[in-house]
């Protein structure tokens, strides 16, 4: 009899097919055969249940079994811990057209494994290399102008310098009575023309060096554009989905591939809120999936949700009558997971363990174990 205030430490049983049907054989008296009826065996001639019954009872087996299995292979936690069902997810990242054009290629296929800033796809875009030497060709013109400014200045200036010195001359001329007044006030004239004239050219000058930067911006936002028509991986991952092909037309916001960010796998829990308020952000956490039910990984909690759900249909809970629940995030050891990371698999599922008290150590059997690991 286990003394009163000592925690039974969980076991893990190695499951094999036969370990399992034999345990539901011992457990609930399951024997397949033609004559089965709520799980004994009865005479040949008896008669047949019915369709409906046959599949509710293989459905209550296949429960009953399936629990089996996890106390089989999990055992119960120590008081301070919890397990529950889990899924393991990744960030997807959309890859998508940024302007319209035809794929010209599609550098990756699904199951790739892409860095970022690789090459995964080119749009055509035709029209847009027209509109680049339209622009460039533009720019020329723009600084042809600018340059012809710049000689009416230099000749607006000459002509200025020719007219101030005709006016002093004349001030002169006119003071001894040599130059008549309507000589004097026609080269009085002549120099205000000159200062205008300057002042114009000027002018033209900045406005030629105005075309000169706008053309060149317009050169700058079409070779934007075609800079953009080749599609990068905007982190290190993995192609997951190839939604369109080489070949075809897409428009702008078209998505072309989505990308798993294996640095950011997780697996999403659901826990009733008088666990998961015992939860803190950056919690040690385990996860045990079930391809690999001998290996433990290292997690920490990096989400918890601020508001309940409801119970998703696919989702388990330790006790079915939680109709509220919170998500919560159990993230990936980035350090394992840049490791390991050609055996990330979304959509995995396993187990989930978490400490509601920090006091509590992990059990033996809860030590990460890693692939290839002592």
């Amino acid at each position: 009899m286990r003394k009163p205030g000592l925690t039974r430490k969980c076991q893990f049983v190695p499951l094999t097919a036969s370990t399992i049907v034999l345990a539901a054989f011992l457990t609930f008296g399951i024997f397949a055969g033609p004559g089965l009826n709520r799980g004994v065996l009865v005479p040949a001639a008896h008669a047949q249940p019915k369709p409906e019954d046959i599949q509710k009872f293989k459905e209550d087996v296949q429960k009953k079994v399936q629990s089996l299995i996890e106390q089989l292979r999990h055992g119960d936690m120590p008081e301070g811990i919890v397990k529950t069902n889990g899924r393991i997810e990744a960030t997807e990242l959309d890859v998508s057209a940024k302007y319209a054009g035809r794929l010209a290629s599609v550098t990756v296929n699904e199951g790739d494994e892409v860095k970022a800033g690789q090459v995964v796809a080119v749009i055509s875009g035709p029209e847009y290399e027209a509109q680049l030497h339209t622009a460039q060709a533009n720019v020329l013109v723009a600084k042809s102008s600018l340059a012809q400014a710049v000689a009416k200045i230099a000749q607006a200036k000459a002509d200025q310098v020719f007219a101030k010195t005709d006016l002093e001359r004349g001030k002169e001329l006119v003071g001894k009575g040599w130059l008549t007044k309507q000589v004097f006030d026609s080269r009085v004239d002549k120099a205000e023309a000159a200062d205008a004239a300057l002042d114009a050219a000027e002018k033209q000058r900045e406005a030629a060096a105005s075309l000169v930067n706008s053309t060149e911006a317009e050169v700058e936002r079409i070779n934007s554009i075609l800079t953009d028509l080749t599609l990068l991986s905007p982190r290190d991952g993995r192609v997951q989905y190839l939604i369109r092909r080489a070949g075809e037309v897409v428009n702008a916001g078209t998505r072309i591939l989505t990308i798993l960010d294996l640095n950011d796998v997780y697996m999403t829990i659901y826990l009733p809120a008088a666990q998961a308020g015992l939860l803190a952000l950056g919690d040690e956490a385990r996860v045990i999936l079930d391809p690999y039910p001998d290996l433990v990984l290292p997690a920490y909690v990096s989400f918890v949700a601020t508001e309940a759900q409801f119970t998703p249909k696919t989702v388990e809970t330790a006790a079915e009558r939680e109709k509220l629940i919170f998500r919560i995030k159990l993230q990936g050891d980035p350090k394992v997971l840049l490791k390991y990371h050609t055996h990330v698999k979304t959509g995995i599922r396993g187990m989930g363990f978490v400490r509601t008290s920090p006091a509590v150590a992990w059990p033996e059997k809860l030590a990460v174990k890693l692939p290839n690991a002592g």
